[in-house]
């Protein structure tokens, strides 16, 4: 019997996402569960917002409207925070996607994951840490869409990534077993954990079994989930 597929709240703060990415975020999140719930919140009345309409159409969106009452106060954020607490109560999904790169939602996304929801964050490379830090896993924007399968290009802010053989043989380390070698699944799955917002498109590879048997300092051996990744025996002795 297949597992249940997780049910998701997709909640899109408009004034802060462009509508050309709606399409590519429900694509990317459709790996990691269903889309239950797609909702964009902002004041429909503005002229600012009336690129999105043709994308909430298109990609069956909810807009939620919120008028701004007050110049300066985003009641955007508080509608869209409202909704996340009535679902989180109601039981009826099992992990959210917020949408935004505004740190206001670091509380919101907190406060899910304390209460057991899994919670994706998307935004832009400018979202502050707080906001990347706060969610299980953070995906950005400007790699989403058509990718080439494989590249040597790293993203255009490579100088601000962590750097690529310090973290993964860090997690090559913690998930290898008493032979040195570690699943590859493991490996994915340490990267995340000590950075939310890990993506081997941010190194300019499509997939992470591309980017680590581009590494010359691993070996890699079997293929799908019996991949195995270990050290050579000189990245070993450094690390």
């Amino acid at each position: 019997m297949s597992e249940p597929v997780a049910r998701l709240a997709v909640l899109i703060d408009a004034d802060n996402t462009s509508p050309k990415h709606a399409a590519d975020i429900l694509d990317e999140l459709a790996q990691y569960g269903r889309a239950t719930v797609k909702r964009a919140y902002g004041d429909w009345t503005t002229s600012q917002l009336s690129g999105w309409k043709s994308a909430l159409n298109e990609n069956a969106i909810a807009p939620v409207q919120q008028f701004a009452y007050t110049t300066g106060k985003n009641a955007t954020d508080g509608a869209l925070i409202i909704d996340a607490m009535d679902l989180l109560y109601s039981g009826d999904v099992d992990g959210f996607a917020i949408v935004s790169s505004d740190s206001d939602f670091t509380g919101l996304a907190t406060r899910l994951r304390a209460s057991g929801k899994i919670v994706y964050g998307l935004g832009l490379r400018k979202t502050p840490a707080s906001l990347v830090k706060a969610v299980d896993r953070f995906i950005y924007l400007e790699l989403l869409g058509d990718q080439p399968s494989t590249s040597t290009e790293p993203s255009s802010d490579a100088a601000d990534l962590p750097n690529l053989q310090s973290i993964l043989t860090k997690a090559i380390n913690r998930a290898a077993g008493d032979d040195g070698t570690a699943n590859l699944g493991a490996i994915g799955s340490q990267l995340r954990a000590a950075n939310a917002s890990f993506d081997p498109r941010l190194y300019g590879f499509d997939r992470l079994i591309a980017l680590v048997k581009a590494q010359p300092y691993v070996t890699v051996t079997g293929t799908g989930s019996a991949t195995k990744v270990a050290l050579k025996r000189s990245t070993k002795a450094k690390s």
